[in-house]
């Protein structure tokens, strides 16, 4: 038996449905209960309700399910801004908070930007981490804090509050491999959002290995994957229920047009497709048709609770320690069959794995 870690991903207006508009986040309890280790909120402020907030009201509900972003950004938050929200969190939650962190999707989609560059994303990930720490960040060369002809001012950028409670540990969503090697070099975690493929995720970590060697970086980098699975006895039914998720996730390995790491030939052909049909404004909630049983398969796990620890083993002996589940069946919702389908994970997998 491993010590793998499982967490869920969720979309913070679930709230709405669950407590029906009475402001409760009691539902974290019942992944809490049931054995889950954290749970991820997703940032895209157009979409969903506050993450900050929704994450203090989560941790307020709990006591030991670790809570964070899956993910934020670092245009809509400034590092210091992103370092000290998450540093208050970790106090609120007796050190449970966790950053997860990508270039931008749906939240800066609805801004009219697309995902920062990978140049600015790297600075921003070294400022974060610095603030984390308590260390003093640089001015930009823009900084014109001088204009206000004060008596004194500050002539660096630094959190000064922080007490002694740990640092909040960073992870990036990572698919290509420039964003993975600048995980692997600044991040404290990898998050691979590249679906459940044993081949694809060994692509990515070893692209992480080489840049952490390169970079002359001593130990082994924790890393997740976001995965996105149904516990069905009817294998193809299964698949056919998240094809939405299906859609969604698959699109990060061609979303720029570019497909990141080895896919077969039928599915390079299916995720040109869902590059070029993906509509931002409904962020996933078409393009089912585009989706096949063999590409399900190889993107995601579906089938009878023996097949999803199997698959899930296979992954935990590569060096997956932790799990995100994104997009599948959800606990704490009011449909009785996609709660049931969440509690067949939790009672016929869970146990076997972690």
């Amino acid at each position: 038996m491993s010590n793998v870690e499982f967490w869920f991903a969720r979309p913070t207006h679930y709230w709405q449905i669950d407590s029906k508009i009475d402001g409760s986040f009691a539902f974290a309890r019942i992944y809490e209960d049931v054995g889950f280790d954290g749970m991820l909120f997703f940032d895209t402020q157009n979409l969903s309700p506050e993450v900050y907030v929704s994450l203090t009201a989560a941790a307020k509900e709990t006591t030991t399910l670790g809570l964070g972003t899956g993910v934020t950004n670092p245009m809509t938050r400034h590092a210091a801004v992103s370092a000290a929200t998450m540093s208050t969190l970790q106090e609120v939650s007796n050190g449970r908070a966790y950053l997860g962190i990508g270039r931008g999707d749906s939240s800066l989609a609805h801004l009219g930007y697309a995902p920062i560059s990978i140049g600015k994303f790297e600075e921003y990930l070294a400022s974060l981490q610095a603030y984390l720490r308590g260390e003093e960040v640089a001015f930009p060369n823009d900084a014109d804090v001088d204009d206000l002809h004060l008596g004194d001012q500050p002539d660096a950028s630094r959190i000064q509050w922080l007490q002694d409670a740990p640092k909040v540990p960073v992870g990036v969503a990572a698919t290509g491999p420039r964003v993975i090697s600048i995980s692997a070099r600044h991040a404290d975690r990898i998050d691979f959002m590249l679906g459940a493929s044993v081949e694809r995720i060994k692509w990515g970590m070893d692209i992480a290995k080489d840049a952490r060697m390169s970079a002359g970086i001593e130990g082994d980098q924790p890393v997740s994957a976001y995965v996105n699975m149904v516990v069905h006895d009817d294998s193809e039914l299964a698949w056919q229920m998240a094809a939405i998720a299906i859609n969604s996730q698959a699109r990060f390995m061609a979303m720029h047009g570019k497909i990141n790491g080895p896919v077969s030939d039928g599915a390079r052909e299916i995720l040109n497709n869902i590059h070029a049909s993906y509509n931002m404004k409904q962020h996933g909630a078409h393009g089912n048709d585009l989706i096949t049983s063999e590409f399900a398969h190889e993107f995601g796990i579906y089938g009878p609770p023996s097949y999803c620890v199997d698959r899930l083993n296979e992954l935990v002996e590569l060096g997956i320690d932790r799990f995100i589940l994104a997009g599948g069946p959800d606990l704490a919702m009011p449909d009785p069959e996609i709660a049931g389908m969440a509690r067949r994970f939790v009672t016929d997998v869970l146990p076997r794995v972690k």
